[in-house]
């Protein structure tokens, strides 16, 4: 994982704190699935304790794409001042501009708006993984 990378992540998993996200621990002998409750300097801690080393890599969080966003989520997006658009060339929706408080909801419903699941950075959230009150 790059530095820049790192970064990246770090933001991320950062501004989703206060809504739970959930990550994939890689371990030698298999994964298990966590929620990040606290991210210091260098460590990621996880609900039971346990703590690992930021800088290793060994853990994605999982996000949902931005085509998994239902049409009453996209009115509530909308709602909120956010701004989509879409791409029948690609069959993708883009975010075009938005308000912090769109940011927010995006990231309470765990959205992969900054394209990490295509980095290799997150995994895919199986469907129902976040529950329908995320």
């Amino acid at each position: 994982m790059t530095q820049e990378e790192k970064q990246l992540l770090l933001r991320d998993i950062s501004a989703r704190l206060p809504y739970g996200v959930k990550v994939r621990i890689n371990k030698k002998k298999g994964y298990y699935n966590a929620i990040v409750c606290e991210i210091t300097r260098q460590y990621i801690c996880v609900e039971g304790g346990g703590e690992l080393y930021f800088s290793h890599g060994t853990y994605k969080p999982y996000h949902r794409p931005m085509s998994s966003m239902t049409e009453e989520e996209r009115g509530e997006f909308r709602m909120l001042g956010g701004v989509m658009s879409y791409s029948p060339q690609h069959n993708t929706w883009a975010i075009s501009a938005f308000s912090p408080e769109a940011y927010d909801w995006l990231n309470k419903k765990m959205f992969d708006y900054r394209g990490l699941i295509e980095k290799g950075l997150a995994n895919e959230a199986p469907e129902g993984m976040y529950g329908e009150n995320c």
